[in-house]
């Protein structure tokens, strides 16, 4: 099916356990929609807890894709995820519904939306250790190896602009090219749709209160047990998606590197500063609406009149 720009798209984004799943699930019931996840870790079997996957009572209420379509062990990135959440796209157009592309991900929203550099797609697993790197090192350490493999980059980024340091220097890493040379040949310029954006946000300290309470529950969900039937599966710890915020923090206590109390209050802190840099990246993008996710009747509100409108 070919895309044009008046085929529309809702995104409803935000960082982690803000309740994004509730309210996705209602909105596409409410439109004739189907759900794209875009969550760089429910792509993979077997991981359900730690990744807050929707229980299969709640996949079963509307389509998704997106979800479960890989085991931990193969290789995925956003080229991959660009390829295909276009198609899972396509098919929901075919169907005459509308796609609600939901996540957390902002990297893998923008290429789903726009397209991808020419270089090799950046790796998540890369941002997150760059941005633990900034939180334990300061962004100043990043910005002098930026200036050293990206100069033309770091003339047009402050010292202090985590987001934008962080991002640049993960190109390079995966790409062995300066991201300056990619934005002259791209610039995300592809634009193929009409697109609604929605970020849910709540007061910070809510928010992390919710964090802490939300891996509590994973916790007590079994967490520790689903990470070690991972390995007896034979799924090495040392993999990408095994290195990933919850289940590291697994691995670490399995291999007797911390002890619990150290786990529980180093996994409840990184998802608290892994929740604070998707907030930074939303922020970025001028287009996107803002609304609390207690605001249940302004989102339905702006959606359908994104929707009925010309």
């Amino acid at each position: 099916m070919l895309e044009s720009s008046n085929q529309k798209i809702v995104v409803i984004c935000g960082p982690t356990g803000i309740g994004k799943t509730e309210l996705s699930l209602s909105l596409a019931e409410a439109f004739h929609g189907s759900i794209v996840s875009a969550d760089s870790m429910q792509i993979y079997r077997y991981m359900n807890i730690g990744t807050a996957k929707s229980a299969a009572g709640e996949l079963r209420r509307v389509p998704h894709y997106m979800i479960d379509i890989v085991d931990p062990d193969e290789p995925f990135d956003a080229a991959k995820f660009y390829q295909e959440g276009r198609q899972a796209i396509a098919q929901i157009y075919d169907r005459h519904q509308v796609p609600f592309i939901v996540g957390g991900t902002g990297f893998y929203i923008k290429a789903l939306l726009h397209g991808l550099f020419e270089a090799k797609s950046v790796d998540p697993v890369i941002i997150n250790r760059l941005g633990n790197e900034a939180d334990s090192d300061g962004t100043q350490a990043l910005y002098e190896r930026l200036c050293v493999c990206d100069p033309e980059a770091a003339s047009r980024i402050h010292v202090n602009d985590a987001y934008r340091v962080i991002r640049a220097l993960a190109v390079f890493e995966m790409s062995g090219k300066p991201m300056s040379e990619y934005q002259q040949r791209h610039g995300f310029k592809e634009s193929p749709f009409d697109v609604l954006k929605i970020c849910l946000f709540i007061d910070r300290e809510v928010l992390y209160d919710r964090i802490n309470r939300r891996v509590d529950q994973m916790i007590e969900d079994g967490l520790l047990a689903e990470v070690k039937s991972l390995l007896q599966k034979g799924y090495s710890g040392d993999l990408k998606s095994m290195q990933s915020i919850g289940y590291r923090h697994m691995v670490n206590y399995i291999n007797e590197k911390n002890t619990w109390d150290e786990t529980v209050y180093t996994l409840k802190r990184d998802t608290r500063r892994f929740a604070k840099r998707q907030l930074t990246w939303f922020r970025k993008d001028t287009e996107m609406i803002w609304k609390a996710p207690a605001d249940a009747d302004g989102v339905m509100a702006e959606v359908r009149g994104f929707l009925e409108g010309s």
